[in-house]
């Protein structure tokens, strides 16, 4: 692993092919056909015959890079609740030790909370890249009057079992300088406004934490294809993350997203015409909103980029490749 200062360019190397497994998400559909770009898990016939998957409102993705006839993974989040996340991963046939690195895209508890299932399963002294504000306490409070509170991963936990934490506000580069961690995301856009009901608890107390600065993407270059972006949330904003992405790593091909988008209830809805806009000019050859995108900007992403848009499914893993190797067939 390297680190990069803050706002310095990177340069990636890179890779044959990657595919992402989304491990977690808000939605299952066990009757979803794969398609050349989506493999789908098998329909099992008798539900009684083994554990099923399991979604949530949570979101994890398992990482799977080619480069030089080799495969490593890393794992992206680990969902909300404590075991769902190991158990989806056992139920794919993914070992937790085969994982060379764990990145965490943020501090909320639907990224980090399934951390806990992982403790004895994963590699000695595993590392763990974070952005150091990811381990503020927050809250979230409503015009109501009403709170929900966010609590930060525990660091003390992670230090128990081993795992080696890697703050990092800048860029990071793992599995030989070919995925790239962004750390911190320049904000540019001037319809992308954080989170603005958001607070973190400070030495004089709560105070307002709308940029969630601990928002990070990760990001592979295909070869002959362009950038394969992955994104939790995209807090940052995903037109902000996409740009962030093209200008640190010089290429400007954008070649698959996968993530959430969060344009879901009110205060983000308004923005879904001008996101949409600015998706359609980047032109990405897939994307696969997931998790807190919402249906009313999801129906606009699949209208406006219908040849691009694939459905995020649990189970589903999407395979970017370079056009001169060799990609098995989709699962049935």
């Amino acid at each position: 692993m390297s680190s990069v200062p803050i706002n310095e360019s990177v340069v990636l190397t890179p890779v044959d092919g990657v595919e992402v497994t989304v491990v977690m998400d808000n939605a299952i559909d066990i009757l979803a056909a794969s398609t050349d770009r989506a493999s789908r898990q098998p329909w099992r016939y008798d539900w009684n015959d083994g554990d099923q998957l399991r979604a949530e409102h949570g979101y994890s993705l398992s990482v799977l890079v080619h480069r030089n006839g080799r495969t490593e993974r890393i794992l992206y989040d680990a969902g909300l609740t404590k075991d769902s996340t190991v158990h989806n991963l056992d139920v794919l046939g993914l070992d937790p030790r085969d994982y060379r690195a764990v990145v965490l895209s943020h501090g909320h508890a639907d990224h980090h909370g399934g951390l806990e299932g992982l403790f004895g399963r994963v590699r000695e002294s595993v590392p763990l890249v974070v952005h150091p504000h990811a381990w503020r306490e927050r809250k979230v409070v409503f015009p109501t009057g009403e709170e929900i509170r966010m609590p930060p991963p525990s660091h003390n936990d992670l230090d128990r079992e081993g795992w080696r934490v890697v703050d990092e506000q800048g860029p990071s580069l793992l599995l030989g300088d070919s995925v790239l961690v962004t750390g911190q995301i320049d904000r540019t856009t001037q319809f992308e406004k954080g989170f603005p009901l958001q607070q973190t608890k400070t030495d004089s107390g709560w105070e307002p934490d709308t940029w969630i600065w601990d928002d990070q993407a990760i990001a592979v270059h295909v070869r002959g294809k362009g950038l394969v972006v992955l994104s939790s949330c995209s807090h940052s904003g995903v037109i902000n993350i996409l740009h962030h992405v093209q200008r640190v790593t010089g290429i400007d091909q954008i070649h698959g997203f996968v993530g959430g988008l969060h344009l879901t209830g009110g205060l983000f809805e308004s923005i879904i015409p001008e996101t949409i806009g600015e998706l359609v000019a980047l032109s990405p050859d897939v994307i696969v909103p997931g998790h807190c995108t919402g249906w009313r900007a999801t129906h606009q992403v699949v209208q406006a980029l219908p040849d691009a848009y694939a459905a995020s499914n649990v189970g589903t893993t999407f395979a970017f490749f370079s056009d001169d190797l060799h990609t098995a067939a989709p699962r049935p």
